[in-house]
C-alpha cells in the first residue's frame, strides 16, 4: 500500500516547502478544471488528502507513529467517515472558496431594542400605565420602505445582471481560472436605485422620537423584562420589526423592604406603648391600616398584615405586610420622668436588677448535667 509520502513523490524526512511544492505541482496537472479525466479526479483526491495529512504537523506525527492519520491503525480520508473533508478547506487557501450565492435581499428584519422603566414599589403593587420615550427606526413614511423616491422603483444590475455577483479571471499556479466576488455595482443586491427617496436616503427607515403608553402589571420586580413582539426598531427597505424588551427597574421604599412577594418594614414603638399595648397606625399601598400592639410586646416580635403585599406575577395572590417590632428606650429623662422609673422598678423589685442568662441547653449545659448525673 502507497504511502502519503509515495502520493506526493517524496521523501519521509521532506520539509513542509517541498511537501507544499509537491502538492502544488500535481494539483496543477490533476486539477479537474485543468485535467477532466475520470482518473485524473481520484488521484488529485488522494494529492490533495495527502497534503492534509503531512502538512499538519500533529496529524504528520500522528500518521509517522501508526502508519495512519486516524491513530487506530486504519487507513482512510478522516476518522468517524468524514471522507474528503478538509479538500475545501486547502483548495481556499491556494485558489480562493468564493462559490455563487445569488443576489442579497435589501429587506431585512430590524434590531431588538432594550429599554429600562424606573417605577416605584407601588406601581410594582397596584400596576402603572408607564409613558415610554424612545428614539428608533421606523418605516420611512415617503416611500414606506421601497427605498426608492415615490414614483420609481429599482432597477436590474446591468453589471451583473440581478446576479448579485460577478466573475473575474485570475491568474494562478494552474492557470487562468475564474472567480466569483459581490458585484461592486449594486453591492450584492442584484438591483440598483437610481433616484434613492430623499427622506430616507435609500434605506427605507428614519430614525424618529416615539411615545408609547405601556401598561405595566403588578408583580414585577428589578429584572423583570416585559416583551413586546414587532415594536422595536424598522427592518431596512421595509423589513419587519425587531422586538423590543423593557426591563423594569424599581426604587428603593423610605418604609418597606421587598422579599419575595412579601414587604417587611420595622416599626419603632415607645417602651410604654410596647408594655402598656397600643393600637398604632401605618400607611400601606392599601391605605391606613391599624396595628395591635400587644401589651409587653418585645423588640424582635413581629406583626403581619395578610394580603397586604405585592401581587405575584404569576398567579396574582398577594404575599403579606411583616412589621417587625423596635422597642425605644429613652435616653435621656428628666428628674420627673428619672423619679417614676425609679418608682416602678421599685414596685417590680427591680432596684438592684441583674441580668439572667436564659438557659438554653447548649453544649456546654448539656454536658454540665450528664457529669452531675454521673455524680449523683
Amino acid at each position: 500500500m502507497s504511502t502519503h509520502y509515495d502520493v506526493l513523490g517524496v521523501a519521509k524526512d521532506a520539509t513542509p516547502e517541498e511537501i507544499k511544492k509537491a502538492y502544488r505541482k500535481l494539483a496543477r496537472k490533476l486539477h479537474p478544471d485543468v485535467n477532466p479525466g475520470e482518473d485524473a479526479s481520484e488521484q488529485f483526491k488522494a494529492v490533495t488528502h495527502a497534503y492534509e495529512v503531512l502538512s499538519d504537523h500533529d496529524k504528520r506525527s500522528n500518521y509517522d507513529a501508526t502508519g495512519n492519520e486516524n491513530g487506530n491503525g486504519s487507513q482512510g480520508f478522516g476518522g468517524g467517515g468524514a471522507g474528503f473533508g478538509g479538500f475545501g478547506d486547502i483548495f481556499e487557501q491556494f485558489f480562493g472558496g468564493n462559490q455563487a450565492q445569488g443576489p442579497a435581499s435589501r429587506t431585512q428584519r430590524g434590531r431588538d431594542a432594550l429599554i429600562t422603566a424606573t417605577i416605584d414599589l407601588k406601581d410594582a403593587v397596584l400596576g402603572v400605565v408607564y409613558p415610554l420615550e424612545m428614539e428608533t427606526a421606523v418605516t420611512c413614511p415617503t416611500c414606506q420602505g421601497s427605498c426608492c423616491r415615490p414614483g420609481t422603483h429599482p432597477e436590474t444590475c446591468t453589471i451583473c445582471r440581478g446576479a448579485g455577483q460577478v466573475q473575474r479571471p485570475v491568474r494562478s499556479f494552474l492557470g487562468q481560472m475564474m472567480t466569483v466576488e459581490t458585484c461592486p455595482a449594486c453591492r450584492g443586491f442584484g438591483t440598483t436605485i437610481p433616484e434613492p427617496c430623499n427622506e430616507c436616503l435609500g434605506q427605507g427607515r428614519v430614525r424618529e422620537r416615539m411615545s408609547k403608553q405601556l401598561k405595566i402589571p403588578v408583580g414585577v420586580a428589578t429584572g423583570t423584562r416585559i416583551h413586546l413582539a414587532n415594536q422595536g426598531e424598522a427592518g431596512t427597505g421595509g423589513g419587519p420589526n425587531g422586538d423590543l424588551y423593557v426591563e423594569i427597574e424599581v426604587r428603593r421604599h423610605k418604609t418597606f423592604e421587598r422579599e419575595g412577594d412579601d414587604l417587611h418594614a420595622t416599626m419603632n414603638v415607645p417602651m410604654t406603648a410596647a408594655a402598656l399595648g397600643a393600637d398604632l397606625k401605618l400607611e400601606t399601598f392599601d391605605g391606613t391600616e391599624t396595628l395591635a400592639v400587644e401589651p409587653g410586646t418585645q423588640s424582635g416580635a413581629t406583626v403581619r398584615l395578610a394580603g397586604l403585599g405585592v401581587p405575584s406575577l404569576r398567579s396574582g395572590r398577594r404575599g403579606d405586610i411583616i412589621v417587625h417590632i423596635q422597642v425605644e428606650t429613652p435616653s435621656k429623662i428628666d428628674a420627673a420622668q428619672r423619679d417614676l422609673l425609679e418608682q416602678l422598678a421599685k414596685l417590680r423589685g427591680e432596684e438592684f436588677a441583674e441580668g439572667r442568662m436564659e438557659h438554653t441547653g447548649g453544649m456546654f449545659s448539656r454536658l454540665r448535667d450528664k457529669l452531675g448525673n454521673r455524680g449523683a
